[in-house]
């Protein structure tokens, strides 16, 4: 941790998701890493991969640990563009306030593109409960 960092923070959204405090809708899930629907999809089909080590950033993160979490982004990102039809996959990993990072628990973003589909902006609107749940089916199939 350089000079400004902070220490990581036990009660971020993703701590309490991996504890079980907060529910989400899992996707896939493994020894070192949890998959789930973004609550504030930039567009249908936004998921995101954390690992279960408690890593602030990329640069707190065990080398064991990153392998681990781009392998299950790899195979999410995989089911995304299945479950979506999406031509393109968009694949998002923010390190510090100032790059954008709002969840202080390191975590990549997979949001499905296509062409003439703006995003929505991020951390802006809840989507619907039931919508997520859906959309978490779908890639739960098509992992299998």
């Amino acid at each position: 941790m350089g000079p400004t960092a902070m220490a990581y923070d036990t009660n971020n959204v993703f701590a309490r998701i991996l504890r079980g405090e907060i529910p989400a809708h899992k996707v896939f899930e493994d020894d070192r890493t949890l998959a789930f629907m973004d609550v504030m999809p930039q567009a249908d089909g936004h998921a995101l991969v954390i690992p279960k080590h408690p890593a602030e950033n990329l640069f707190d993160l065990p080398v064991e640990h990153l392998e681990a979490t781009i392998r299950t982004t790899q195979r999410v990102a995989r089911a995304v563009k299945k479950a979506f039809d999406a031509p393109g996959i968009m694949i998002a990993q923010l390190n510090g306030p100032a790059a954008g990072q709002s969840v202080f628990h390191v975590h990549f973003h997979i949001v499905p593109r296509h062409a003439g589909i703006d995003l929505r902006f991020h951390a802006r609107d809840m989507a619907d409960p039931a919508r997520l749940s859906e959309h978490a089916e779908r890639v739960r199939a098509a992992l299998k």
